[in-house]
């Protein structure tokens, strides 16, 4: 069965406290999620570290993210993507406090 669903609905407030996740698609070796973000970020000294890969996309907002074998942050603007490999260690640096941030993520397994 086919269900149309669209990305931007449901949105929170910037006002929300918590970081929503939201999968829309699993499969064996993959999951899509919407994540939204309202001014969060990871808290200090934590770093994912995935044993899947990982490609992101900004679809609204804007975002900070670090990675710990790079010494610059990487900013992203709306429609600005980036993939991310198994066990590569990275934080989000920030999110805008000011509007709502709109990740569109796939995880995918390394084959």
């Amino acid at each position: 069965m086919t269900r149309l669903a669209n990305l931007f609905a449901g949105l929170p407030s910037t006002a929300t406290v918590d970081e929503q996740f939201s999968e829309l698609l699993s499969r064996p070796g993959l999951r899509i999620e919407r994540i939204v973000s309202t001014g969060q970020s990871s808290p200090p000294g934590f770093w994912y570290d995935q044993a899947e890969g990982e490609w992101v996309a900004v679809l609204q907002g804007r975002a900070t993210l670090r990675f710990a074998d790079t010494p610059e942050p990487v900013e992203l603007a709306p429609g600005d993507f980036i993939d991310i490999a198994p066990h590569r260690r990275h934080r989000v640096e920030s999110t805008d406090p000011g509007q709502t941030t709109v990740w569109l993520a796939i995880h995918f397994a390394d084959v």
